[in-house]
């Protein structure tokens, strides 16, 4: 898969995976790639992925995009190309990430369970638990004791034999016609449920045996050396972060894909969802929620 990696001054600033077949760049939020400089136009420049091949085209911009140094209206992409825009550079690539370079991103996003503290995963796989069967029910699930109290108040409160005397009518006429229930209709028998066939372990999920299953999810680094990066949420449990800094479990149940803290190195801090913390309750994450985890941000894109 081709990709894009924008950096100024020599710095690299974010790394695009280039999955669509068309990409708009400039200042505007709007853009696929934005670059928030005065020197960048509102819409910059358009690239169009076709099969294999790769064109860019200059969007009328004010002060022009650039090749290798040379000014542009339309042109093919290969393998190393530098686009200039503003001060910042794109350097195109075409060639895969080595198997090296994606083990090492592995290793430092994903932290395995054999490195985790068996009771904190278990409270944090308990608490998505909850989280995800209230959000089946539409609700809160209450405790065993909190509903036998609410059950209790809604007990009609009778004091007496007195107070029963107080609401029987003082006449009551001779005949009364004799209530005969209505016959209750047959039972009908309901189909027998057909056995569904489902894959879903702690190693993964094959959607092909699952064809009912949640959609898979994938998170996008979107700061940091390995910005642009994904990491698709194919386990029932996924831990991630560094361990005395701050970590997070994400679960996948039918229900959707909830994230939970774990443990961090201070107390009461907590990974934020959109900016804000999640707390010590499971959250269920939406489409392009954006989560920051010790101090990474990473993108939620639901498939």
């Amino acid at each position: 898969m081709a990709r894009l990696i924008l950096s100024l001054d020599n710095q690299v600033l974010a790394e695009y995976n280039m999955s669509k077949e068309r990409y708009t760049i400039g200042r505007l939020p709007d853009n696929d790639v934005r670059i928030d400089n005065p020197a960048v136009s509102g819409h910059h420049s358009l690239i169009i992925n076709i099969l294999n091949d790769s064109f860019l085209e200059d969007l009328n911009s004010t002060n022009g995009t650039y090749v290798n140094g040379k000014l542009i209206k339309k042109h093919a992409l290969q393998h190393g190309d530098v686009i200039t825009i503003g001060h910042h550079q794109l350097r195109f690539s075409d060639e895969p990430a080595t198997e090296a370079e994606q083990d090492e991103f592995e290793k430092t996003m994903v932290i395995p369970s054999g490195q985790q503290d068996a009771d904190q995963l278990a409270m944090a796989e308990k608490a998505a638990e909850a989280a995800a069967m209230g959000e089946a029910d539409g609700g809160v699930r209450l405790d065993p004791e909190d509903a036998a109290a609410l059950e209790q108040d809604a007990r009609p409160a009778i004091a007496s034999n007195d107070s029963i005397a107080e609401h029987v009518p003082e006449h009551v006429p001779e005949h009364v016609p004799e209530y005969v229930p209505e016959p209750e209709p047959a039972p009908v028998p309901e189909p027998a449920a057909e056995p569904v066939s489902h894959s879903a372990t702690a190693a993964g999920i094959d959607p092909s045996s699952a064809p009912n299953a949640l959609p898979l999810a994938k998170l996008q680094v979107l700061s940091g050396a390995f910005a642009g990066r994904e990491l698709e949420l194919t386990k029932a449990l996924t831990t991630l972060g560094r361990p005395g800094v701050q970590v997070a479990a994400i679960t996948r149940r039918a229900e959707g894909y909830f994230i939970v803290h774990v443990e961090s190195g201070q107390e009461g801090d907590f990974p934020l969802i959109n900016g804000q913390p999640i707390g010590a309750q499971a959250r269920k994450l939406a489409d392009n929620d954006v989560v920051q985890l010790a101090g990474v941000k990473m993108g939620f894109f639901a498939s």
